[in-house]
């Protein structure tokens, strides 16, 4: 599997030293999957949620929660995004977000990319908990990176 870059010699936990990399361009697309019963996806995406707008009310958190990633997750690095996008088309099983987040810099923003689409989905499940708790969330997953020294990956 190969060395993990956040454990030093010993085994201890830090937060890898990226200075000395260079800037280039870094993209990542990621994915979670909202399921949930044929009535609530018809309540969600016919805007007819008591709670309003579920669809604009994820997109923006998605966003949000890219923003915050280093806050969230402890070893990750501020990053200065440079673009994050939030959709949510509708699936036969509910609801699909995808997420795309762009920067240019010394680390990847695979990390933005699935807490965003992480937070929009428990949004999407917080915006329709009143009409199914039975809601599930999974899988959430990268579906593609690019940039740095690793290259290009795709699921």
């Amino acid at each position: 599997m190969g060395q993990l870059p956040h454990l030093d010699a010993a085994g201890h936990a830090h937060m890898v030293d990226v200075g000395g990399k260079a800037d280039t361009e870094r993209l990542a697309l990621a994915e979670a999957t909202v399921r949930m019963e044929p009535a609530t996806t018809a309540a969600l995406f016919g805007g007819d949620l008591p709670k309003g707008d579920a669809l604009a009310v994820a997109r923006i958190a998605g966003i949000q929660a890219a923003k915050k990633t280093s806050e969230l997750v402890p070893l990750c690095h501020p990053l200065a995004l440079t673009s994050v996008s939030v959709d949510v088309e509708r699936i036969d099983a509910g609801a699909r977000i995808i997420v795309r987040v762009g920067t240019t810099g010394p680390t990847g923003v695979e990390m933005e990319a699935l807490t965003a689409a992480s937070v929009a989905a428990l949004t999407i499940y917080d915006m329709v908990k009143g009409l199914e708790r039975g809601v599930e969330i999974g899988p959430v997953r990268l579906l593609e990176k690019s940039g740095g020294r690793s290259g290009s990956w795709q699921r």
